[in-house]
């Protein structure tokens, strides 16, 4: 057979396969089209198998960490969960950064390891790790598959349990004598389970019931949205947009929840948390009625606990039990998927008149016109808000062409900054790490994301210290022609820890600047990529334009003001109606108190 010839797949495909063509036919039933992943000892009958199955694409990163967060980028923006295939030991171990991420932020996510053959298992072989033991709390769920007849049964349910409930990372750890034995292939239809897992998607009527008169006889509500309305798929967006018309209600959002309720929308209050918007951020602690739903009462968000909206009363919504009650009270509990129990709210509301909220919208608007997102403009120097706004602006002209829009980010100020000035109208387009706040996830994120649309516009808003971390996954853009663009945000700072360090640590700034930068247009051309420039708010549009057209992955290098703030902000052990603006900065010192335990 000549290279990259391939097979019938009913060749391939006989009813008695070997592990490695069990995996490669599970993954096709399972509707995989693309994997990310890295080749090693462990798992080369699988890429073997690989090799003559046409109907997978297989990129090939040059990080497993890479394939981990190339596989969240995929998840993420179809809905869809991302595979990786990486090999035993530092493969395995180098995936876990991206599989904790997963599991923070709620990503489906299934993870093959290869293994060392059985009979080495725990002797310290080549490359041999307790991969199962390494990722017990990192994953959902985890499998060592010892028997070859029990490979299809557990990939099938790894695909179940990544994708159901609360989403999340599964892996199967499979050694390489298994990959090479034999047995009869299982069909997804055609395997029980081992696990017995099947979440509550539809809420409890009377619980719904309870939420809705709560809501009706609120005068001052809120709608707090996370991610898991994302998770639930675009009837639940809808869903969301359709009961905050009935109600009235304004709406909010944490970092992961970004575009479930378009920006647009004139009961949009932007995002809350630390560097939230100050309406949402007052609206919050002024509420009387909060419906969370699908969110998890991140620390970022609810600042001081005792301080946290104290004269509310809660009802959170969740498909995650564990999550309900686990660190905000709640007044009414309704366990489900996001969008069932929003139609259901939808149904129980129907034909009641909204509320008059008239003069709870006055108060939003007099905070809304207090402008917490403003900054000093420049004609000198690139402030990295006008970098983003302008950033956004051009895009909607990519948007009215036709071509849709992606967003991931590194991880620090640009983060936030892309949060506040890059606004998001549907779901899926908005990628970045918020749990673990994991640097370097943004550039193999935009990877994953153009895989999953190549005929779309995706950008990485990036931090010139946490593309560093992974800047080699833009050989693996170049490799697959994925015409990503890198919009480095780049202060010469590592620019979160030097804001924290100028308010926190008496401007000690420890290790925080970054003194050996590369020059990222040269580094661009030595992958084979483009570089661009821009130092001045004059030539920033030109160039931002240059990078949208260029149809091949793009590093840009926007020189941004080094010492500016990302604002506003609530300090650590603040409550929400604690906030700083730009126009308080220089009261910033004496307004932070260090008490020496707190965390940043």
């Amino acid at each position: 057979m000549t290279a990259h010839q391939t097979i019938s797949p009913a060749a391939t495909y006989a009813e008695t396969l070997t592990g490695a063509e069990i995996v490669v036919r599970a993954l096709v039933d399972q509707g995989v089209d693309t994997l990310f992943g890295y080749p090693g000892g462990a798992v080369l009958p699988i890429y073997d198998a690989l090799f003559h199955e046409p109907r997978l694409k297989h990129i090939l990163v040059r990080h497993e960490q890479g394939a981990g967060h190339a596989a969240e980028g995929y998840a993420r923006s179809t809905g869809q969960p991302g595979v990786v295939l990486v090999t035993s030991g530092p493969g395995a171990t180098n995936a876990v950064t991206p599989i904790v991420d997963a599991l923070m932020d709620s990503i489906p996510l299934v993870v093959i390891t290869g293994q060392v053959p059985t009979h080495l298992i725990g002797s310290d072989a080549f490359q041999e790790c307790d991969t199962v033991g390494i990722t017990r709390s990192a994953t959902k769920h985890n499998v060592l598959v010892k028997d070859v007849k029990d490979l299809a049964r557990a990939i099938h349910e790894a695909f179940h349990i990544a994708t159901s409930g609360r989403p999340g990372p599964v892996l199967i750890d499979i050694p390489k004598d298994v990959q090479f034995a034999t047995a009869p292939y299982a069909s997804p239809g055609e395997v029980r389970f081992a696990h017995a897992y099947a979440p509550r998607r539809r809420g409890d009527p009377a619980r719904v019931h309870e939420a809705v008169e709560m809501v009706a006889a609120a005068r001052r509500p809120i709608l707090y949205v996370g991610g898991g309305v994302i998770n639930s798929g675009p009837a639940a967006s809808a869903r969301l947009r359709a009961f905050a018309e009935a109600t009235g209600a304004p709406v909010t959002a944490t970092l992961m929840g970004l575009g479930a309720f378009p920006a647009e929308g004139a009961q949009w209050l932007g995002m809350l948390g630390m560097h939230g918007s100050y309406e949402a951020n007052h609206a919050m602690h002024d509420c009387d009625v909060m419906v969370c739903v699908g969110a998890r009462f991140d620390d970022r968000v609810t600042g001081k606990l005792d301080a946290f909206s104290p004269g509310s009363k809660k009802i959170h919504i969740d498909i995650d039990p564990s999550s309900i009650g686990k660190i905000v009270h709640a007044d009414v509990a309704v366990l489900g998927d996001a969008g069932e129990v929003l139609g259901q709210m939808l149904d129980a509301w129907a034909g009641r008149p909204a509320a008059d909220l008239s003069p709870w919208w006055a108060q939003i608007d007099a905070w809304r016109a207090r402008k917490g997102f403003a900054y000093a403009p420049s004609d000198t120097v690139i402030k990295p808000q006008y970098a983003v706004e302008r950033l956004y602006a051009l895009t909607r002209g990519a948007e009215a062409s036709g071509r849709d829009v992606y967003i991931s980010t590194e991880v620090g100020q640009h983060q936030m900054w892309a949060a506040q000035f890059f606004h998001f109208h549907q779901p899926n387009r908005w990628m970045t790490s918020g749990g673990l706040g994991t640097m370097g996830y943004g550039l193999p994120a935009a990877v994953g994301i153009q895989a999953a649309h190549p005929g779309a516009l995706v950008i990485d808003i990036a931090g010139e210290a946490s593309v560093q971390m992974t800047m080699q996954e833009i050989s693996t853009a170049v490799q697959y022609e994925l015409p990503i663009k890198v919009f480095i945000l780049n202060n010469e700072w590592m620019g979160m820890v030097r804001q924290w360090q100028q308010l926190l640590h008496g401007e000690r700034y420890s290790h925080s600047y970054a003194s050996a930068l590369p020059d990222f247009v040269r580094l661009a051309e030595a992958y084979g990529a483009v570089g661009l420039r821009a130092e001045t708010p004059a030539e920033l549009d030109a160039k931002i334009i240059e990078m949208i057209d260029t149809p091949c992955p793009v590093i840009f290098d926007c020189r941004v003001a080094k010492d500016e703030n990302c604002l506003p902000m609530i300090p650590s052990g603040k409550a929400h109606n604690d906030m700083i603006l730009a126009d308080m900065e220089r009261e910033m010192g004496s307004l932070i108190e260090d008490d020496g335990r707190r965390l940043v």
